[in-house]
Parts: C-alpha cells; structure tokens; sequence
C-alpha cells in the first residue's frame, strides 16, 4: 500500500491506478476504523479494479464546543487494517495541506445542510462537503463509498456530485452493528461501560418503529409517539432528534407509504450518537 501525504503524489497515484480503463473505488474516513468502514472497503474491492482510501480528521466540520481535540487517532493500526483489506493507495494530509493558509471557499449545499445532523451542529455539513469536494478532485473516483449510518451525509453528498456534475457514482453501504444492534462509530469508544447499555437505546427506539410499521402502520406521526416511548424510560439518555423524513430531501414526510428514513439522534451522557433505518415503499 502506498502512504501520500500530499494533493500532488495523491492526484499523481490515483491517475496511475486508473490508467487503462481501471476502476478506482474510494473510501473517505477519519481513521478510527472499526468494522463499518472496513465493509466500505470490501465493496470497493467487489467492484472496482483498485481501492483508495483516505485518513484526515477534518477540522472543518467540528462545532467550537465539539470534540475535534479527543477525537479517537489510531493512524498506525488504521493503516495496517486498510493494508490487511487491500487498499492500494491510503491519502493522510495535514491539516495545512487540505487547508492552504488563505483558503477562504466553501461548498455549501443549501436547504438540505440544515436539515436533521445539520440543524443539531450548525455548519457540520459545509466542513463535509468542502472536504469531500476536495477529496474528489484528488482522487478523481469512479466511485465512492459512503456508511448508512450517516444517511443524512449521503443525501447532501449525492445532491452535490448531482448539482456539480461531478463524473462518479456514490455507493451506501449498509450500517454494520454490534451483536445487541448498536450501529458501529469511532464516537462508541467514549462510552462507559453503563453508557455503552445505555447507547443501546437508539436501536431499541428504530426497532419499535419497525415493528408498528411491519404491523401495518403507516401515520408518521404515530410510528413517531411509539419510538420516542423508548426514551421516556430512559432519563440519562438526552434525544436530540427522532423524526421519519424522505431519504433524499430529508423532508418530514406524513405517510411512510411510499418509503422513508427514521432517523434518531441523542446524547449518551455527553457523547451524541446517531442511527437510522430505511422503510421500504409499499409494494403496488
């Protein structure tokens, strides 16, 4: 696997990868890897010629009072995970080298970057989609690869390669959970061990939601009552928000008859985790 440190060697090895019609997968991440994203990479490995992955704890989306500074960095077990999966080509830039001094552009979606993540930390998702513009134009993939589990960053990254006509395919990968359904994240490693009971929660709360659609419920509004019920129990547990929206506007939708996203955002003491699931339409 080859290391590039800088937009140059990045840019010069991936068009070397893609030479002759080769096709290049690509997986941004933060590092931390943990399971979820070494699926992303095992789908990039099933359709794609070669795999680029990148490591870059980006400081553009972190809030003022957010947790930038203790984010988990693991680069030498990260590298070495990648390595063991396959990567071919791993881009690890400094702050300085993604951020010239002076830069002063910024790639806003608007409308949908305020929606769910979006209202809850304020400027997030501009700091993702400047990043992963910026990767894009490095790497120049044929495809992306992307979790679920940040299914509202997957609709505002599409919407972006839509509207800028950007020549790649973005691919979400299912969310990868524990065995008692915990959705994967490198945030889970703050957890105590009875905050990490507690963070079961989230799951608890989608699943009940499921199950009342499954039994035939359709009213958002009332597939709603019955997932927040979850957190009524549970004080230590602070949600942020639950809602049932349109998995490509992120707009409340009333009816889930014609397919939905639930997604759920809360506080595990002070870590705030996030999860979703996907309704299907109803057949006909």
């Amino acid at each position: 696997m080859r290391i590039c440190n800088t937009v140059e060697d990045m840019r010069a090895a991936c068009r070397a990868a893609r030479r002759g019609g080769k096709r290049l997968g690509f997986v941004p991440t933060m590092g931390a890897l943990h399971e979820g994203h070494l699926s992303l990479v095992q789908a990039a490995r099933a359709s794609c010629d070669a795999v680029a992955a990148s490591i870059f704890v980006n400081p553009a989306q972190f809030g003022p009072n957010e947790d930038l500074a203790k984010y988990p960095r693991s680069f030498d077990r990260d590298r070495e995970l990648l390595e063991s999966e396959g990567v071919a080509l791993l881009f690890a830039p400094s702050v300085e080298e993604m951020y010239p001094a002076g830069a002063a552009s910024w790639v806003t979606v608007e409308g949908l970057s305020s929606k769910l993540d979006g209202r809850s930390r304020p400027g997030h998702f501009r700091g993702v989609t400047t990043v992963v513009a910026k990767l894009f134009h490095i790497v120049e993939p044929d495809v992306a690869f992307f979790g679920q589990k940040d299914a509202a960053q997957v609709a505002i990254v599409r919407r972006m390669v839509r509207d800028l006509n950007l020549p790649m395919e973005i691919v979400a990968c299912p969310i990868v959970r524990e065995a008692d359904g915990l959705a994967m994240s490198s945030r889970n490693a703050y957890l105590d061990s009875q905050q990490r009971r507690q963070a079961i929660l989230l799951h608890r709360s989608l699943t009940r939601v499921k199950k009342s659609w499954e039994a035939g419920e359709r009213d958002a509004a009332k597939l709603l009552a019955t997932g927040r019920e979850e957190f009524a129990g549970e004080k230590s547990v602070r949600l942020d928000y639950l809602e049932i929206v349109d998995p490509d506007s992120l707009d409340p939708v009333e009816s889930v008859a014609g397919g939905a996203l639930v997604a759920v955002a809360a506080f595990v003491g002070p870590t705030r985790l996030i999860d979703n699931i996907l309704l299907p339409g109803s057949p006909g």
